[in-house]
């Protein structure tokens, strides 16, 4: 296993969370799905807690707050080295601020903003918490991506604020595109086509698992739902479901190839 505790390059996807109205029943599922150990946080922290593999973080689970608005999902946090020039550029860009930039406690900073689709995303400057320490193994973040309804508003939008640049891999049906962070490949952003339904813009995030269908069957039988039955890629076999507050996130058989890129 692969452990980093340095901060992410700005712009890498560094971190995933989830809030949810019943932290209980997340973590009890999770656990179930991935093998991660989760212990609550103290209350005066919304009771976040660090789920973990083999003692290292890997992502984030937290009680929503009494009056909440945000509908249950996973946010894509992209490291930062300054959380409060990110959100001036997030705004100058034609970006929306969520949640300001502020700091949590020693262990960095923080902020949630949407891209101008409408897109709702994190930023972490790292402090004592430098993001997931162990990506691309099953159980960990293996990929991220941007789903939206304006392609080409969110590839400027992202190479304004975080500098990508991008690689096109576009197909018969489908527009999408890698993103490069200092020219390393760190997530992808794609088209929402008419064929996908009334989908909003959104990120996606990607877990690793060592059987896609085996996967499937635990997120069924423990509260989960499938949105999209497992496919084969080049790069894994893949499926897209639900946890049991209806937050979406993908499933990615790791292969050799997968397993080398990502965060």
């Amino acid at each position: 296993m692969s452990v980093r505790h340095e901060a992410w390059p700005a712009g890498t996807p560094a971190w995933a969370d989830l809030t949810v109205p019943d932290r209980v029943t997340a973590q009890h599922f999770y656990r179930t799905l991935f093998g991660w150990s989760v212990t609550d946080g103290p209350a005066e922290m919304g009771y976040y807690a660090n789920a973990e593999l083999n003692g290292e973080a890997v992502a984030g689970i937290a009680q929503a707050m009494d009056g909440q608005g945000m509908p249950p999902a996973w946010i894509t946090y992209l490291a930062t080295d300054d959380a409060e020039a990110t959100a001036a550029a997030v705004t100058a860009a034609g970006g929306t601020v969520i949640v300001p930039a502020m700091a949590v406690m020693d262990f960095g900073a923080m902020g949630v903003f949407a891209d101008p689709t409408g897109t709702v995303f994190g930023v972490w400057q790292s402090g004592s918490h430098t993001g997931a320490n162990v990506v691309n193994e099953p159980g960990a973040v293996v990929w991220n991506e941007v789903m939206t309804t304006d392609f080409e508003a969110a590839k400027a939008f992202y190479a304004t604020v975080f500098g990508y640049t991008y690689t096109d891999m576009s197909g018969d049906g489908f527009v999408y595109a890698t993103f490069e962070v200092d020219g390393v490949t760190r997530g992808g952003i794609g088209a929402i086509g008419r064929e996908m339904g009334p989908l909003a813009p959104h990120w996606l995030t990607y877990f690793a698992t060592g059987d896609t269908d085996a996967s499937v069957t635990l997120v069924t039988e423990h509260g989960g739902s499938l949105v999209r039955e497992p496919w084969d890629s080049p790069y894994g076999r893949m499926a897209v479901v639900t946890g049991p507050a209806g937050e979406t996130f993908a499933l990615m058989g790791t292969t050799a190839e997968s397993a080398d890129s990502g965060s």
